[in-house]
């Protein structure tokens, strides 16, 4: 009797389902895109090998079940000749997440799309101490959630005053979420206290004459999990401008990762025994 290696077959996408030598076979999806072809090519591959249909899992990607033991690789010759490849599952960089960013999304700030690619190149299923998910969102709206990712990027645009266009109607003001902008009409004077600012650009979409201007950048947060256990991305580090710095920063995160995590401790866990103070200062030192 030929010896399945079912750590193996996990590895390179096939999860053992509770039926005998059936397997639910997740997909390679980056930022959610598939192509019209890549999903005929599924819709075979779940007509033929399958029940018929697949699951959309909550990252995006696309799960086929009920895939047969023996037929394993004829379900991946059939998907590589349609252009359709088998994810990852176990302790690696795991799926990409992203939202349509500004190649659609009309408030989108950041190309998500771009740096979903770009991070699959770079980082697409290294392997590391436990699973690591990366996720982007456009803007402050959020849709991916990224504070529930080991690291997230979000959108963001850093404001501007232009005191030579401001009527001082105080929207601006009314608009901010975190309370970061104050209004003086009578001195004629707008404050905005960049510590509390979170980079959402509202200020800018309201402003009727146009004396709010801003630079888009990247919005990153640490540590995020949600699972079994829950926790919210931190941020400390400004906004990032330069694409190249964004690089640098999440080298030195999977570095300090794989030096300090424990074999299947997650890296917010690592963070939380090891040190954020730790692992703060040695991000900052590429900034």
């Amino acid at each position: 009797m030929m010896t399945v290696d079912y750590k193996e077959l996990k590895k390179g996408g096939f999860m053992r389902q509770k039926q005998k030598d059936n397997f639910s076979m997740r997909l390679k999806s980056v930022g959610g895109h598939f192509t019209a072809q890549q999903l005929g090519t599924i819709q075979q591959v779940a007509e033929q090998f399958g029940k018929g249909y697949v699951h959309l899992t909550s990252r995006q990607g696309i799960e086929v079940p009920f895939i047969q033991l023996k037929d394993i690789e004829k379900v991946k010759e059939t998907l590589l000749a349609g252009g359709v490849q088998v994810g990852v599952c176990g302790p690696r960089v795991r799926t990409i997440t992203a939202c349509q960013g500004n190649a659609v999304c009309a408030s989108g700030l950041i190309d998500t799309v771009h740096l979903a690619d770009e991070f699959d190149r770079r980082y697409g299923g290294r392997e590391l101490p436990h699973k690591f998910k990366f996720g982007f969102t456009g803007c402050h709206n959020n849709c991916l959630k990224t504070e529930e990712n080991d690291l997230g990027v979000k959108g963001g645009t850093l404001p501007a005053w232009k005191p030579s266009a401001c009527s001082y109607c105080g929207v601006c003001e009314a608009v901010c979420p975190e309370n970061a902008i104050h209004v003086d009409k009578k001195a004629k004077a707008v404050h905005l206290d960049l510590e509390q600012c979170v980079y959402c650009g509202k200020c800018i979409k309201s402003c009727p004459t146009d004396s709010w201007t801003g630079e888009n950048g990247f919005v990153l947060s640490f540590g995020g999990l949600y699972g079994n256990r829950i926790a919210v991305g931190r941020h400390f580090l400004p906004i990032i401008f330069e694409e190249k710095k964004v690089y640098e920063i999440v080298d030195v995160t999977l570095a300090f990762f794989e030096k300090y995590a424990k074999p299947s401790e997650r890296f917010c866990s690592c963070l939380d025994r090891v040190g954020w103070d730790k692992f703060q200062r040695e991000v900052e030192a590429v900034l």
